[in-house]
């Protein structure tokens, strides 16, 4: 039994399609997954018990990554074809079920997925690191050790909360007298970033810092595993890190939170004065100039940011239990 699962160039939206591959496989136990995504997605799914293939679906000119698809598939048998990317694959491929993705700008984008093939409620994004990745987690982060993680960047400027917000947000919360006061600071960006990520960067101690600056997802999945809290825009990081079972807090400007939000129950989200909807009116869907989001003050994220500490400070709630 094989199934081929097609998904997303972007990370983001491929680790939101995570919880219907592993719905998927609990469906169909014991088969063969092929997954076809674009070239930075593929950390994702390479270490994903039961994908027996990972096909890279690199750009190119006249639909030649679509070709490349179909000479690889076209003479294969499908128990089914679920292409979250709406593309005519599906129907051009031998299979049992086929599953196309409709466009839906409503639903958040767990939901969306999952009903492409009649799950619901919806399975949730999870990530598969490998062994290798959370062997090296746990020697950057030891047992013990509390890891408080930001994530700076994004895919566009606009909805990057403006860098030294996030440095001085650092220093409020593991500064004196702060509720993570101390503690081991990990940052979290695409290569070619650090610059970008440097005010934070000197926010922080040698000693306490950890940079996973254009190191392998798989590496940067297994560390949030291990960490206390995320902080960072609505971005790709933001879903691994709530994929990954973290505490996870999304700052939102110029992109509608209802579809996007970190997804799990330890997850919260944060934006401005304005909405998705004003920004839009206001300015007109920009990809390019600066942050949208100077209006997030760094006293709402930090607000923010005690809120889900408390709420997911498990020792507490071991005592309450007591």
């Amino acid at each position: 039994m094989r199934i081929l699962f097609i998904t997303s160039n972007r990370i983001g939206d491929a680790v939101l399609s995570t919880g219907l591959l592993a719905g998927l496989m609990e469906r169909y136990p014991g088969a063969k997954i092929w997954v076809a995504c674009g070239p930075l997605a593929v950390p994702i799914f390479e270490h994903a018990p039961g994908v027996e293939k990972v096909i890279v679906l690199k750009k190119a000119p006249w639909a030649g990554h679509w070709r490349k698809l179909l000479r690889q598939t076209m003479f294969r048998h499908f128990e089914a074809v679920v292409d979250l990317r709406g593309s005519a694959t599906a129907y051009l491929l031998c299979a049992k079920k086929r599953h196309v993705l409709k466009a839906n700008h409503t639903l958040h984008r767990v939901i969306h997925n999952a009903g492409v093939a009649g799950f619901d409620p919806a399975p949730w994004p999870r990530v598969w690191p490998g062994e290798a990745a959370r062997k090296r987690a746990r020697e950057l982060i030891p047992d013990g050790r509390v890891v408080l993680a930001i994530g700076p960047s994004a895919s566009w400027p606009r909805k990057m909360w403006p860098v030294e917000y996030g440095a001085e947000l650092v220093r409020r919360l593991t500064g004196p007298g702060g509720p993570l006061q101390d503690v081991h600071v990990l940052i979290a960006a695409a290569p070619g970033e650090r610059e970008l990520a440097k005010p934070i960067i000197d926010a922080v101690p040698d000693e306490r810092r950890i940079e996973l600056i254009g190191e392998d997802l798989s590496l940067v999945a297994a560390c949030f595993e291990r960490i206390r809290l995320y902080i960072g825009n609505d971005s790709g990081l933001m879903h691994l890190s709530a994929a990954s079972g973290a505490p996870t807090l999304g700052l939102f400007g110029p992109t509608p939170d209802g579809r996007y939000d970190p997804w799990g129950t330890n997850t919260a989200r944060v934006r401005g004065p304005r909405s998705y909807e004003q920004i839009l009116a206001e300015e007109g869907e920009k990809y390019a100039g600066e942050s949208a989001m100077r209006d997030l003050s760094v006293d709402k994220v930090y607000d923010a940011a005690c809120a889900l500490l408390a709420r997911t400070d498990t020792k507490s709630q071991a005592k309450d239990i007591a």
